[in-house]
């Protein structure tokens, strides 16, 4: 005996309709071409002598047949590369379906992520094209889409945000991309003026100068003189012209989807501070730039890259993003902060000058350095544990260090404070980080 309209009820009940898979733009078989002359590239640097010698015996014949060969594989290499990857979204994930010979399928759930920045090198600025970078939670490395069409990018990002935002599948691509309010831009001046006034770029240029010419007195080898000047002049430029080439233009925005960030003069990028995910504030302030009143703020954020929210900027406007990174967080001013007791110069002379400590109803602050302040702001929620350490000589002068664990996997010390007040701070901590956690705001997008 059958129950009556059951059966009908299984007939009319629709199949789940098969997820359309979409390909990349058709300009990515010319990035994955590169492969493997890249290959061919890395062994003639990783052994030039050795490289040298097979190119001269290479007679011209020979090299066209090698590059009549190399070329069309290349090619053939990158357009099937590009013909096997797919990606799809759902309901609850994306798809990224990859691999030539060994297949690879990638399933990000829509609810673990928690960024999706837009870049833009160069070339792919004057092709119109750009990719997706996607910070997932538990992952250290990112996947990515690249490359996509501009428009095709920024609708993928604006609808995997609604998606894991929970807005409705049928209504997510009608969502959009969220408006953004400029809250700070850095005038290119004001950077390369920051840049002239850091001592790492000073640093890193003296010794770019000075290390090569000592080495040709002592060694007269031309190899060891390029193989240590090469590097040395390439960390002078990265902390001078390639900073300055990565922050330009570097614009600050508030949107429902968290802080957007815009930077860079060659490769342009489109950056999101994901909301609830910043564990650590640090407000750092070098030597040379307190007379014009300027600070960096930099991040630590769980399972994300993204370190810099500011670059340079006034304490003022810097402080004003900060309360939008961490809303109720006030700044402690320097006079809030104690310093340690100066027996504590016995165990660090002179710089024990630099460290400093202050908590608030909302966050653990701890400053250290002397020329080269640098101010860490954890919120209670975000402690994950408190640890107390003492060495013997701490333990002789009666100081201890209070460390403070965070979500990022970074940890904040408060350096030699009183042993005393060091365990009152340790159990006074961990019953913050308890009920900071309480009325902490849920880690998700839009909300």
């Amino acid at each position: 005996m059958t129950t009556p309209g059951v059966d009908d009820a299984v007939q009319e009940k629709p199949e789940k309709e098969p997820v359309a898979e979409r390909r990349l733009h058709p300009i990515t078989p010319l990035r994955r071409a590169w492969a493997p002359v890249a290959v061919v590239i890395g062994w003639a640097v990783h052994d030039p002598d050795q490289a040298q010698r097979q190119l001269t015996r290479l007679t011209t014949t020979t090299l066209l047949i090698a590059l009549a060969v190399i070329i069309p594989a290349a090619a053939l290499y990158g357009f099937l590369t590009w013909w096997f990857t797919h990606f799809a979204v759902t309901d609850t994930e994306l798809r990224i379906r990859t691999g030539l010979l060994f297949r690879r399928t990638a399933h990000i759930r829509l609810e673990r992520i928690q960024a999706i920045d837009v870049t833009q090198p160069l070339l792919a600025r004057v092709a119109g094209v750009t990719k997706l970078r996607l910070d997932v939670v538990g992952t250290d490395k990112k996947d990515e889409l690249a490359f996509l069409g501009e428009r095709e990018a920024r609708a993928l990002r604006a609808e995997l945000l609604a998606r894991a935002a929970g807005f409705a599948p049928e209504t997510a691509h009608e969502v959009g991309e969220a408006p953004a309010r400029e809250l700070l831009r850095t005038p290119p001046r004001d950077l390369a003026l920051s840049l002239v006034l850091t001592g790492a770029t000073w640093g890193a240029l003296v010794a770019a100068l000075v290390v090569p010419p000592l080495l040709w007195m002592a060694t007269h080898s031309l190899w060891t003189v390029l193989a240590t000047a090469v590097p040395l002049l390439g960390a002078a430029g990265a902390s001078s012209i390639g900073r300055f080439v990565a922050e330009y233009d570097w614009t600050v925005g508030e949107s429902p989807d968290g802080l957007r960030i815009d930077h860079g003069l060659l490769d342009r990028s489109h950056e999101t501070v994901p909301p609830g995910r910043v564990q650590t504030v640090r407000i750092v302030e070098p030597l040379l730039w307190r007379r014009r009143g300027w600070v960096r703020v930099e991040l630590d954020v769980a399972g994300s890259s993204n370190s810099v929210l500011v670059p340079v900027a006034p304490r003022e406007a810097a402080e004003a993003v900060v309360a939008r990174v961490l809303p109720g967080v006030t700044v402690p001013p320097p006079s809030a902060l104690s310093r340690p007791p100066r027996r504590a110069g016995r165990c660090m002379p002179l710089w024990w000058r630099g460290h400093g400590l202050a908590v608030t109803d909302t966050v653990f602050a701890s400053r250290r350095g002397l020329l080269r302040r640098s101010l860490a702001l954890v919120p209670h929620a975000k402690v994950q544990s408190v640890r107390l350490s003492q060495g013997p000589w701490e333990r002789l002068w009666g100081v201890a260090d209070v460390h403070v664990d965070t979500g990022a996997n970074k940890t904040v010390t408060a350096r030699l404070r009183d042993a005393r007040e060091a365990a009152q701070l340790l159990g006074a901590q961990a019953e913050r980080s308890r009920t900071g956690r309480k009325g902490a705001r849920p880690d998700r997008w839009m909300v």
